[in-house]
């Protein structure tokens, strides 16, 4: 079993990298035909910072690429991309869309008519700014925008960062002309001659972690001598994670091991209280961790959500991971997630409803158990694809009109 899972991992390897090479050849081939002519991107999409960051690495790797590009992004009014997309340098305009109330409420009405108005400025804004490609990565104002473009037969992208496709997905699916993904087995949601494995685009900074341990250790004022359990609690989905670790301070306290907490910034005053009030000397309370890499490094087990782009870094960490799915996001994505690496031992699972009573307990027995871990590691590392930004990058870059 193991033998054929590394002969599969290295056979896609080696698909992946003579794909690369394949897509630098076709763009620049790209940029002789284009001539003088500025190629237009519209990347649309946004709402959670998983769907925005991979839109603004795509970005990125766009203008690596093409310095002279034009991208334009479209976001929906009052979301962070908003604001993220202006500040990491691109100009963005806002559809007035907004998603559907789930207990079909009568300001589903509303929805409606929002929905009905982003169709039309969707279709403003494609005439005005003549896009050569139109990349959609998920959120609210991604469906509009790639309806708009498919009727006026501009070629469009897709990126679906999940493991389970969402309707508005599979419903663009049928237009799309190529469909990136980031899990194998996508094909029971998409046409199968339309995917191509990319993986998520996430920050690549986590080829050398191990020679940055001491220093994580020193920034973390943590005993060198002691098993590390980083905890990644964010945005207000942290309320379970961080109920589970104030339930167990003390067995953390007497366990022998240390955790790195980041309790997310809408959590921190009180969590921290409650620390101080505990007494706790092991245990490391941050609202937000800026300096990622290095919690990474100290860490030996780690905990986390199951976010798409959360899962793609945490493959190319290559720590064990205990994996808590949030149950309040749309169509459970983050249970599929979590489970297209459970089927792979690649991960651990403990489900939100069970988290206040076993969590913190798992992960102090992984801790303690080093064939599970290393196991664990070894299979999360296989699924690691790297590069992603570029790749699609490449992509969206031929399927521009010559």
């Amino acid at each position: 079993m193991r033998g054929s899972g590394r002969r599969d991992y290295l056979k896609r390897n080696r698909q992946i990298k003579s794909r690369h090479d394949r897509q630098r050849e076709e763009t620049d081939e790209l940029q002789i035909t284009m001539g003088n002519r500025n190629i237009r991107i519209i990347i649309s999409g946004g709402g959670t910072g998983g769907h925005l960051f991979p839109a603004i690495a795509i970005a990125n790797a766009l203008r690596r690429i093409e310095p002279d590009v034009k991208i334009l992004f479209v976001g929906a009014e009052g979301k962070m991309e908003m604001q993220k997309v202006p500040d990491a340098g691109y100009e963005i305009v806002g559809l007035p869309v907004s998603g559907l109330v789930r207990s079909g409420s009568i300001r589903n009405i509303s929805v409606a008519f929002r929905l009905f108005r982003s169709m039309i400025r969707a279709g403003q804004i494609i005439k005005k700014f003549d896009p050569d490609v139109v990349a959609g990565v998920g959120g609210y104002a991604s469906g509009p925008v790639l309806k708009q473009a498919q009727q006026r037969h501009i070629p469009t992208l897709i990126q679906e960062q999940n493991s389970y496709a969402g309707v508005t997905n599979k419903l663009l699916a049928r237009r799309a002309v190529r469909i990136c993904v980031a899990y194998e087995g996508m094909e029971k949601y998409f046409p199968k001659e339309k995917i191509m494995l990319t993986g998520n685009p996430v920050r690549q900074v986590y080829d050398n972690l191990a020679s940055l341990r001491g220093e994580a250790l020193r920034y973390f004022n943590l005993d060198p001598e002691m098993p590390v359990i980083l905890l990644l609690g964010g945005s207000l989905g942290a309320g379970t994670l961080n109920d589970s670790v104030c339930g167990s301070m003390d067995l953390i306290e007497t366990s022998g091991k240390q955790m790195i907490w980041q309790t997310g910034s809408h959590y921190y005053d009180r969590m921290r209280d409650a620390a101080e009030a505990r007494g706790v000397t092991r245990i490391r309370v941050n609202g937000f961790i800026s300096r990622m890499e290095l919690a990474y490094a100290a860490a030996d087990v780690i905990i986390s959500r199951a976010g798409a782009g959360t899962i793609s870094e945490l493959a190319l960490v290559g720590k064990p991971v205990i994996l808590v799915p949030s149950p309040n996001v749309a169509e459970d994505h983050q249970t599929h997630n979590a489970m297209a690496l459970v089927n792979r031992e690649a991960a651990l699972l403990v489900r939100d409803a069970d988290a206040r009573d076993k969590l913190v307990e798992t992960a102090l027995e992984l801790v303690d158990d080093s064939t599970r871990r290393n196991s664990l590691s070894e299979n999360i590392r296989k699924m690691a694809i790297r590069d992603a930004d570029e790749v699609i990058a490449r992509e969206v870059l031929k399927m521009v009109k010559r």
